[in-house]
């Protein structure tokens, strides 16, 4: 496996593995690396240090070479470094999707009925015409949709607002 240091075309860093060069190179024209932070398929490698085994890593170093140049304090306190913009953690098409199926169900609690778990037995009532047809909608079970639709019921899952669960 290969670790590669990779930038978008924003600027942003990461990292990831590839089983070989060649498989980078092949996922990365195939659009199927992405930024993680903006999701941009302009991705190529960063310029990067080669990570070399050491053969003295058993050796016990002598104390001279363990020694650390002491540097001057500074009276005045230290200076902020100005770091990088913030990243947004969702960006722009997943921020305008919640606003659409938020949108929705605005839309669908303004004008249909909300009739709960009752949703299966009522959806069957109106198909069969005995109830009056009317925009519903509820909770259903798995059992409870597979049976709707063997009956031939139009029915849609209403997506869950976001921020709601996971």
């Amino acid at each position: 496996m290969i670790r590669y240091a990779l930038i978008c075309d924003n600027g942003h860093d990461f990292e990831s593995w590839f089983s070989t060069s060649a498989s980078f190179e092949d996922q990365a024209k195939r659009g199927f690396v992405s930024c993680p932070v903006c999701n941009s398929i302009k991705v190529e490698r960063a310029i990067m240090a080669p990570n070399v085994a050491r053969t003295d890593r058993g050796r016990k170093q002598a104390r001279g070479d363990m020694q650390i140049e002491a540097q001057p304090v500074s009276a005045e306190p230290a200076q902020a470094v100005a770091g990088a913009a913030p990243v947004a953690l969702i960006g722009e098409k997943e921020i305008a999707f919640r606003e659409m199926v938020t949108a929705l169900h605005a839309h669908v609690t303004a004008h249909a009925e909300h009739v709960g778990p009752r949703f299966a037995d009522e959806a069957l009532k109106i198909h069969h015409g005995e109830s009056d047809s009317r925009p519903i909608y509820g909770e259903a079970s798995l059992e409870d949709a597979r049976m709707l639709h063997e009956e031939g019921v139009e029915f849609l899952p209403l997506p869950r607002l976001p921020g709601t669960g996971n």
